[in-house]
């Protein structure tokens, strides 16, 4: 095939961060209207190589040719839009205060005079909505869309500036089904006109609907490509983390003991109504329900974050007041947030710093002051229990990638005596592998004896690790099902088990 056939080739990329080789001898490539899924666990370098073609970082040793023109120098991120690349983040990056418009053109400015020309910005921005079939009104404040509609917006705002190599990153880990089906359409509308698009994405059962080829990488290293349909989803799993994942779902016998949690009448805000539950010893509970039926806002409620306006909790049948995290943590109740960076994690911080924070009072003598051997020990045996991949324990936890950030916050509430863990979507944008990991870890909690919570909007997830489930819908738990009966359709059915509002008023 003739080099001006694809529009990116990059060959023989190395990159190197202080003490880890990030990028080894990697080459990459991909075709006009062409869906390009790169593939790899957590840390391969995926989004590194990616930042590479998009400007953000510059490339040590390699070669990369766009169009068939090659590249001297580095490349920024005007130069790479202007180049015709765009690159769609996992965290996005929308002005929450400007308009649609305003955001679209946010760098490129149209004025008249001295002042900006809004009109012709939203006449113009409505044009590319339109083109793209996205219902969404140039004047309305991007802070008011949800999530799917910000990310559209991206998408439009990249076509904007021309772009004809469009990268996402994770773009589905926290859209509902409906919202995933809308943005495959107008990927495949986009790959329609001739756009490329690198596909990055750790939920695999997704890429049959859109992706053309697979590019695969480990350890910073290319492992291999191939034609989709080429490929098993096994297949896939054994290049990404080379060795077979024997078990998807690995699960250990329930060990059910005594009560260790018990809710009556929970009622926080608008999103927990009236919520009962009770969590044994030895289980995991798996908490079920579509987007906004409270699952989170429960969790944050429960843990003291938000304000409860009602209701009764007694751990291992010991009423407790928490009105705020620490009341949570000394009844030896601990949470693994949704929201990891902004929720789990100081990212300025270090992992040891990290690990560290919220055990002060464990590892700190009558004088406050830190016993660094019992520290180090509590950092060392985390990191390695959780197989975190890191140089050392002093590298920000910013620096880290997703799964390894989840793995910390994990990390930070195992030195403690904790009776119930609680999981609020653990494995949200992490690999395959790595969220086999943190099963493994649910089970060694289940073993001890200690009480798990799992809340999950995957499906097959909930049905393949929990031993006994609950959904939420509207605020209140609807169904509980054992897993020996559970399925897809009975969750479904009381997860979309509403209130009749009108038989109240008759």
């Amino acid at each position: 095939m003739n080099e001006r056939d694809y529009s990116v080739e990059m060959h023989n990329i190395t990159k190197t961060f202080p003490g880890v080789r990030a990028l080894d001898d990697v080459s990459f490539n991909i075709r006009p209207g062409e869906v390009m899924a790169l593939l790899g666990e957590n840390g391969a370098g995926k989004s590194t190589l990616m930042k590479i073609l998009s400007g953000v970082y510059t490339r040590d040793r390699g070669k990369i040719r766009i169009f068939g023109n090659e590249i001297e120098g580095d490349l920024t991120p005007r130069k790479a839009q202007a180049l015709g690349v765009s690159m769609i983040h996992q965290e996005l990056n929308m002005c929450a205060h400007l308009t649609v418009a305003e955001n679209i053109f946010l760098g490129r400015e149209l004025a008249k005079g001295s002042l900006l020309n809004d009109r012709e910005m939203n006449r113009q921005a409505k044009g590319v909505l339109d083109s793209l079939q996205i219902d969404i009104k140039p004047e309305m404040v991007v802070g008011a869309l949800a999530v799917s509609k910000q990310q559209m917006v991206e998408i439009a705002k990249a076509l904007q500036a021309k772009s004809r190599i469009l990268i996402m990153d994770e773009p589905t880990s926290a859209l509902t089904s409906v919202e995933i089906t809308q943005l495959f359409t107008l990927i495949k509308k986009l790959r329609d006109t001739g756009c490329s698009i690198v596909y990055i994405s750790h939920r695999l059962e997704e890429l049959q609907y859109i992706v053309d080829r697979v590019t695969i990488m480990r350890d910073g290293k290319f492992i291999t490509e191939q034609p989709f349909k080429d490929l098993k989803l096994n297949q896939i799993i054994s290049y990404m983390v080379g060795r077979e994942i024997k078990e998807k779902f690995p699960r250990v016998p329930a060990n059910r003991g005594k009560l260790a949690l018990s809710i009556r009448n929970l009622k926080a805000g608008r999103m927990v109504k009236d919520v009962s539950l009770d969590l044994y010893q030895g289980e995991i509970l798996g908490i079920a329900g579509l987007m906004g039926a409270g699952r989170t806002e429960m969790t944050r409620a429960l843990f003291g974050v938000d304000h409860k306006d009602g209701g009764e909790v007694e751990i291992e049948g010991v009423p407790v007041k928490i009105t705020c995290p620490e009341d949570a943590i000394a009844a030896g109740l601990v949470l693994v947030p949704e929201d990891r960076k902004r929720d789990g994690l100081c990212v300025k911080l270090s992992v040891r710093e990290n690990i560290a924070l919220p055990n002060l009072d464990i590892i700190c003598n009558a004088a406050g002051v830190i016993n660094r051997t019992i520290e180090r020990t509590m950092v060392e045996k985390a990191i390695f229990d959780l197989k975190v991949k890191l140089p050392t324990s002093e590298v920000n936890a910013s620096s880290l990638s997703g799964g390894n950030q989840q793995k910390v916050v994990v990390g930070k509430w195992l030195a403690r005596d904790s009776k119930v863990v609680i999981f609020d979507e653990p494995t949200r944008g992490i690999d395959v592998a790595a969220k086999v990991e943190i099963y493994n870890l649910m089970n060694e909690l289940k073993q001890k004896g200690i009480s798990v919570m799992f809340v999950s909007s995957e499906m097959p997830e909930i049905l393949g690790v929990s031993d006994r489930i609950l959904v939420m819908c509207d605020g209140r738990v609807t169904g509980e099902l054992d897993r020996s009966d559970a399925t897809q359709e009975k969750i479904m059915e009381a997860a979309t088990r509403f209130e009749n509002k009108l038989d109240d008023k008759n």
